[in-house]
C-alpha cells in the first residue's frame, strides 16, 4: 500500500467517524419523569418514563404503535435500564 493510498484511507475512516459521532446524540431516546409530559408522541417514537412503575433495573417505554381517528396509540413495556439513572 503506498502512502497516498494510505492517508486517503486513513481520512475516509476519520470523516466517516465523525458522521457518525454527529448521528449519535439523535438516536438517544428521549427520558422524561412523567407520562403525562408527553404530548404529541409520533407513530414509532418511543420515550422513555421514569415514574417508578417498572421494577428495578428497568425502565417504562412509551411507544407510538398504530395510527387511529383520533391519534397514535401509545404501548407500555419495561425494559433493561441501559446506563445510569437520570435525575
Amino acid at each position: 500500500m503506498t502512502k497516498t493510498s494510505y492517508l486517503a484511507l486513513l481520512s475516509i475512516l476519520l470523516l466517516g467517524g465523525f458522521v457518525l459521532l454527529a448521528l449519535a446524540p439523535n438516536a438517544v431516546a428521549e427520558q422524561v419523569s412523567r407520562e403525562q409530559d408527553i404530548v404529541n408522541l409520533r407513530l414509532g417514537q418511543r420515550m422513555k418514563v421514569d415514574d417508578g412503575t417498572c421494577p428495578a433495573g428497568q425502565i417504562k417505554e412509551v411507544s407510538g404503535a398504530k395510527v387511529i381517528a383520533t391519534g397514535v396509540v401509545h404501548t407500555r413495556k419495561c425494559i433493561p435500564r441501559l446506563g445510569p439513572r437520570i435525575k
